[in-house]
Order: C-alpha cells, then structure tokens, then sequence
C-alpha cells in the first residue's frame, strides 16, 4: 500500500502571503491584487494543465471569476495578520488519465468542501516528470445565505452548571470567542486526507487499476521507520554486556538509515518552504540567483585551513548543481527542488517497501531454520513408548513447542498459496538488500545536493537579517 501525500496549510498575510499572489501562481495567470495594488503575473508559469473554480449554490455567480473572489476574500479581511485561505495539495495517481484525475478532484472537492458552504479554486500541475498533483485553495470565512461574507468567529457566554452567564467581576459576564464553522476544527486535516485516501482509491478501482493508498504516514502504517530486528534473549544479553552481535550490528545500520531519512526530509522539506515562498513574491520582490550566489560566497569565512578546503568544495558543490540543472532563476529552484522533494518520497517508499519484503522472508527463513532444527527431536518423540513419551515431552518441552510453532506458520504459509523456498527467499533477499543499498546511495547523493542548495538559502538569510537591521536603524516613517 503506498502513501497518499497530501499536505493542509494557511495563507496568512502575517507571513508575507497574498490569496490573490498564490491564485495566480497555482492558476498560471495574471492577477492584481486591489488591496496592496501589487500585480503577480505568472503567464510564463509551464505545468498549469487545468484550473477551475467551484462554487456553493449561495455564492455570488462573479466569484467564478478568480480576481473577482479572491479580492473579495482580500478586501473583508483588513487585519495584517488575517488568515485568507486554507490550501490542500495532493500527488494525483500517475495511473489515471488526466480526465480521470480531473473527475477525482471535482468529486472530492463538491462532497468535502464546496457542499459544506466553501469556495473552491483548484488547479493541476503536471510537468510530465512524474509528479502530477492538485492544488486546492479554499475559503476560510463562510458565505451568509445572501452570498455576503459571515462572520469567522462569535462572542459565546461562559455557563455555569445552571446554565447561568458568570459575572466577570467587571460588570459584564465572562466569555469567550468560537467558530461560526468547524472548518478550523483540528481533526478535519485527518478527515480529510482520510477523504483523499478513499477517493483516490475509488478512482483506481473504477479505472482497474490494483494499487491502493493509504493517507495514514508511514510511521502510523507501521513503516515510518525501518523496522528494527528482534535480537531475542541470547543476543540481547550479549549486546548488555558490550560484545557486539550480527543482529546488533542490523539494528545499528537500521537506526544509521533512519536518521539519514530523517535528516534528509527535514532539508527538502525547509528548501521546499523557502523555495515556494519565494516564487509567490511580486516579481521585484524575489530573490535572484546571481544574488544569492554573490552574497553566500561573502559569507563568514572559516580560519582554518580545513575549514577553508571544506567552504571550496562546498562553494564548487553548489556551482555544479546550479550549472548542472541549468537553474537561473528562483522559478527554476523551487522546481528542481519540488522534483527532489517527490523524489526523496519515491526512494523512501521503495526503500521501505523493500525493507518490509526483506523482513518478511527473514521471518519466512528464521521459521523454516527452527522447523529444521527441532524436526528430529519430534521424530524422536513419536518413536518413543508411550510409558516414556511423557517424560521425553517434559524434558524437550521447549524444543517441540519452537517446533510446532515453526510447523504451524509454514502451514498456514502454504495453504495461503506460498511455496516454501528458502534457497528462494535467500536469493530475493540479497537481491532486494542491493537495490536497496544503491536507493540509500542515491539517497546520500541528494542530500549533498540539499546541502548546496543551503548555502543560498543561508545567504538569502542574511541578506534579510540585514534589510530588517536597516530597516530598524532607519526608525519609523514619518
């Protein structure tokens, strides 16, 4: 079962955002925004393959145009600090036809949001690298039935256990702010990923297609985390006493990869951020490349001169990364770093899927050795006399039942329809353990090129440290 990525966020003003910049981006079109009059023209944007706008049947028919509702979202919400539309972004199965794809989202978004009173603007992206997914950017205040914007909170009185108001001590009565909707209500990411999951897989069932997601994470399926090996009683006294087992040296290359895992999704996952950030600013407000790349290399030099060859071979690094993928532009960044992002989840799967085969024909070859191991002393008993046989079970009692458990699991592998091969299982093992050593390989190889990457986003840092410094030695406009 693979894993279903979709991701919930917020546009918020409190971090530089625009409803209207980040309609335009996802939509590949040009739009001004009427309440900071900034124009976000991103026409020359490739990938956009279809956008669209779905409505509650109380919404005001102009909000089918995309200006028209997203500057109206833009103009209710005075405060600085507003929040203007939440965002659900979801890899489409590469499987399905993009009409097919098309159906899974309109279903998906009339039956979870727009039949719950929310607008709805939605856009596919599809560069034909492999990564297909929607964007679906939605509104956060509710529509009154007269299609004028509600109110996203209310004053509620705070009750007693007589259901009394209680007194503030001020003279008023004490109180509290609530949701006009449960739209905010933290469950609904998991619902709605849940949504996405079933949805997703009702379109591959209807299309005959067999492969099946799960919006779970890995770690809730169980996979998250490559699964360490039980040492068992012998190994584990071993390991207490500081003497080194072959099933200890597994679960320390397991807990080695684990961390690799980790680290490297942390770091995609910060360059994604930065990257996309950066391409929804006005276009004069962007960071260039040639920028960056002027401003890392007049970062704090190191004394050392270990510390000086290691800042060149990074300095080289970061060069041949940008020369290499011919990026000349933030735009060119955020794709490539979109493209490691997808790929970091493609290796992880793979890796994890492998894992879990590997662990179970280990299972599969463990069992068969206790079988083979303890067979003889189950001959052994059925030949013994019956005055005998009680005795013989007494002493052996450990052996016959590691033994019937054995017999037991190959039985129950067998009339599943499973061969018992062991030579088999150990040639898929070997197999399985060298493609997945070249996966960790290419593993390590992106995140020396996330390390690179880094360096700009470490200048790029600076350079806003900086501006906000000058900002604040100017003191305040007058």
């Amino acid at each position: 079962m693979d894993f279903c990525h979709a991701t919930v966020s917020i546009i918020q003003r409190s971090k530089g955002r625009s409803a209207v910049a980040a309609a335009a981006y996802r939509s590949g079109t040009k739009l001004t925004n009427e309440w900071d009059g900034l124009t976000h023209d991103y026409t020359h944007k490739t990938g956009v393959v279809h956008s669209e706008i779905m409505l509650p049947t109380h919404a005001p028919p102009e909000f089918a145009d995309r200006s028209t509702l997203w500057n109206s979202v833009e103009q209710i919400e005075k405060a600085r600090d507003s929040q203007l539309a939440r965002e659900v972004e979801a890899a489409l199965p590469r499987e399905l036809t993009r009409e097919q794809q098309l159906a899974l989202v309109r279903a998906y978004v009339k039956d979870n949001f727009v039949d719950k009173g929310m607008c709805a603007d939605f856009a596919i992206h599809d560069k034909g690298t492999g990564n297909p997914h929607v964007h679906i950017m939605l509104t956060v205040r509710p529509l009154k039935e007269d299609g004028a914007w509600g109110a996203k909170c209310r004053k509620a009185y705070d009750l007693d256990e007589h259901g009394q108001r209680i007194p503030d001590g001020k003279g008023g009565w004490k109180n509290h702010r609530e949701d006009t909707t449960d739209w905010n209500d933290k469950g609904n990411v998991e619902i709605w990923r849940a949504a996405w999951a079933a949805y997703t897989n009702r379109a591959l069932e209807a299309a005959g297609q067999p492969a099946l997601v799960d919006h779970r994470s890995y770690k809730r399926q169980g996979i998250d985390k490559i699964p360490s090996v039980h040492l068992g009683p012998a190994a584990s006294q071993m390991e207490k006493r500081g003497i080194r087992t072959d099933k200890g040296e597994v679960n320390r290359q397991i807990a080695a990869d684990n961390k690799l895992l980790k680290e490297i999704k942390a770091r995609v996952t910060r360059l994604y951020n930065w990257t996309k950030a950066e391409t929804e600013k006005p276009a004069g407000q962007q960071s260039s490349i040639a920028s960056l790349w002027e401003a890392q290399q007049q970062l704090k030099q190191p004394t050392t001169r270990t510390g000086r060859i290691r800042a060149l071979q990074e300095n080289a690094a970061l060069f041949n990364f940008l020369n290499a993928n011919g990026i000349r532009s933030m735009q060119q960044l955020h794709e490539k770093i979109s493209g490691l992002n997808t790929r970091y989840y493609d290796l992880r799967g793979e890796i994890v899927k492998a894992e879990r085969r590997i662990a179970t024909l280990t299972e599969r070859g463990e069992m068969w050795k206790q079988y083979s191991q303890y067979k003889a002393i189950r001959k052994q008993l059925d030949k013994e006399k019956p005055a005998k046989r009680e005795l013989f079970e007494q002493r052996h009692s450990r052996e016959l039942l590691l033994y019937e458990a054995a017999a037991r699991y190959l039985k129950e592998l067998k009339e599943s329809g499973e061969e018992i091969t062991p030579k088999a299982w150990e040639r898929e093992i070997s197999k399985l353990t060298a493609a997945k050593d070249v996966k960790y390989m290419d593993m390590r190889a992106m995140r020396e090129e996330l390390k690179a990457v880094e360096r700009l986003k470490k200048a790029a840092d600076r350079l806003a440290r900086q501006e906000q410094e000058q900002t604040k030695d100017r003191g305040p406009e007058r």
